[in-house]
């Protein structure tokens, strides 16, 4: 059998890793912060003073409202514009929000207080507040120092501020008001933060230690790097964890090009898994492959995936490089192949074999749609590269189609069946008359579709190759997988277009990855694209590459790139289940080592 379940399992992984982390920065726009946080100031804790006669009146908890407000928001500038400034996730949209949900939290005991001073004394409230208050420290205090990469006492600073002044405020108040000093604050005002900051490190600690223990790296400086990914698109943090956590790796690239009388079209077919998500990686190696060989050569470029799963993720976009350098200086051989036998198709069960050879080149995909097509196994590529050898054939360009996926977690058909298939498609190839051919090719990127809406920054290319009467088009969507039956729509409507034979590949790019929540973590093509617009672009570059046919020549190569870095499936599942761990860890702990802390403080405030 042919096993999905890792694939379908490390997607899962990672989606599950980006709610966590989008549940965590789930933030209301700008002006929506604000004014909550106003409601909340103003409206909440301003007006709880009421219930005390020893406040004069309305205006007095307007004002009071009022103030925590302000200060609140000054604080929020201060934080991000001055102590944060360097860092790119606390804009002032964040600090504000973050400042909401710690009012939020300290509301909590302040309505606990109101409650406890009308039924005993005043004096519950004020302490309450104050509880209040070490429990924000300690919120802003986990936040900051676990989730921003400035200096430590920058973090320090940032968790102390907007808590201080606002609790200057309430002490000013209380001052006035109440028959209080600020001495008898003072003790709880100095003990309270550093209770907080010693909970909190504990706690970070027994987190920390997962990664190190995973990894023989710390956890939150991972954590913070995935966020600077998440939030802000920064890949390089990320990636030097990968560097560092991977191995290095020799990268088989199978090249297939058409010369006219200058370069015409080409199809790159590198041993590299476009993953793991967004921008991370060799996520994007499809498109940077086709954008670079296109610059350098002027032809129409498509990167279909090869027969591989997750075993080798590129490190970094710097290993990206690597391969594309490399592709680029061994793509200036000679194309000499001048006939080409017509395209053929076999089809056993689900799986179906296409094939059409190029002079002593054969160029052949795999689909076993409507069924899942996921990542086949690279053992299925060095068997068929065997049997096109045994036929005579020279090079052997091998696609995963990848054009198809439902709920199915396991693909039925053998290892043993693919090569059959396989082998038969083979020899029906080589047993068809050579003839000239012409190639055509054009490239169309739909404004409509956005990697959200699961199309990379490829988007769609085609290649036309006529042998004597027969038209075929080859279309390569830069997308992760498609969903199951818009293959045959596709295919049908190519054929109403006055196409003999046609097949229909994605890149597997793994850009539109970990961009949305759901259930996979991305859109296969066609999930939420309109089909009807989707088709009509694919007619369209399909017309676009039959209007440039040309008589040509291919040729092929196969070149290795040495020791590139790479990080494989279990390193990957590995760390974005490292997110569940982290957060199990959480509930495991938070509890007691912060209500230790809790205990302690009020026995501290007993003495107030």
């Amino acid at each position: 059998m042919v096993d999905v379940t890792t694939e379908i399992s490390l997607n899962h992984s990672m989606n599950s890793a980006l709610k966590h982390y989008s549940s965590m920065f789930f933030l209301p726009p700008f002006k929506k912060a604000v004014v909550a946080l106003a409601v909340v100031c103003i409206g909440v804790v301003g007006l709880s003073t009421l219930f005390f006669s020893t406040f004069e009146g309305l205006l007095t908890s307007l004002f009071f409202g009022v103030s925590l407000f302000g200060v609140t928001l000054l604080c929020d500038v201060a934080t991000s514009k001055l102590v944060l400034g360097n860092d790119p996730i606390y804009v002032l949209r964040r600090a504000v929000a973050l400042s909401l949900f710690g009012w939020i939290l300290w509301t909590f005991f302040i309505i606990i207080g109101v409650v406890c001073g009308i039924a005993f004394d005043l004096w519950w409230w004020i302490k309450l507040c104050l509880l209040g208050f070490a429990a924000l420290v300690a919120f802003r205090a986990v936040v900051f120092i676990s989730t921003s990469s400035v200096a430590f006492s920058r973090r320090l600073l940032a968790s102390l501020l907007q808590p201080f002044f606002c609790i200057f405020v309430f002490v000013i108040f209380w001052i006035q008001f109440v028959d209080v000093t600020l001495v008898q604050f003072l003790p709880f005002l100095v003990i309270a933060p550093i209770m907080s900051f010693a909970a909190t490190s504990l706690f970070l600690f027994f987190i920390d230690r997962l990664g190190q223990k995973t990894f023989d790296t710390p956890a939150f400086p991972l954590f913070r790097a995935f966020m600077l990914n998440w939030v802000v698109g920064l890949n390089a943090p990320f990636e030097a964890f990968l560097e560092k956590l991977g191995k290095d790796e020799d990268v088989e690239v199978t090249l297939l090009k058409f010369d006219s009388s200058k370069p015409k079209a080409a199809v790159i077919v590198p041993l590299v898994h476009p993953g793991p998500f967004k921008n991370i990686g060799s996520s994007l190696l499809p498109s940077m492959l086709k954008r670079d060989f296109e610059k350098e050569f002027s032809c129409d470029t498509c990167v279909p995936l090869g027969i591989l799963g997750h075993e080798l993720d590129l490190a970094s976009q710097k290993q990206n490089q690597r391969i594309i350098s490399d592709v680029i200086k061994s793509a200036r051989f000679p194309a000499s192949a001048e006939k080409a036998t017509p395209f053929v198709r076999v089809s056993e069960g689900y799986v179906t074999a296409s094939c059409q050879v190029f002079g002593k080149t054969a160029f052949l995909s795999f689909t076993l749609a409507p069924k899942t097509t996921e990542d086949l196994p690279q053992e299925l590529g060095y068997i068929v590269r065997e049997e096109a050898e045994k036929l005579g054939l020279d090079c052997t360009v091998v696609v995963n189609a990848h054009n198809s996926i439902d709920d199915m977690t396991e693909m039925e058909e053998s290892l043993e069946m693919l090569r059959e298939v396989a082998s038969k498609c083979l020899r029906k190839a080589v047993s068809l008359t050579s003839k000239p051919f012409q190639v055509g090719a054009a490239t169309v990127y739909p404004k409509e579709f956005s990697l959200k809406d699961g199309m990379g920054p490829g988007g769609i290319t085609a290649i036309v190759v006529k042998v004597a009467e027969q038209k075929t088009a080859y279309v390569v969507i830069d997308g992760n997988n498609m969903v199951s039956g818009l293959r045959e729509k596709i295919l049908s409507a190519l054929k109403t277009a006055g196409f003999d034979e046609s097949e229909v590949f994605t890149t597997d790019t793994h850009a539109v990855s970990a961009v949305v929540l759901g259930r996979r973590g991305y859109h296969p093509v066609g999930e939420v694209m309109n089909h009807g617009t989707l088709i009509g672009y694919i007619q369209e570059v399909s017309k676009a590459a039959v209007a440039n046919l040309e008589e040509c020549k291919a040729g092929c190569q196969r070149l290795k790139v040495p020791n590139v870095r790479v990080i494989g499936e279990a390193r990957l599942a590995s760390l974005s289940l490292l997110v569940d761990k982290a957060l199990r860890r959480a509930k495991q702990t938070v509890f007691p080592i912060f209500a230790c802390e809790g205990l302690v403080l009020i026995l501290l405030l007993t003495f107030l």
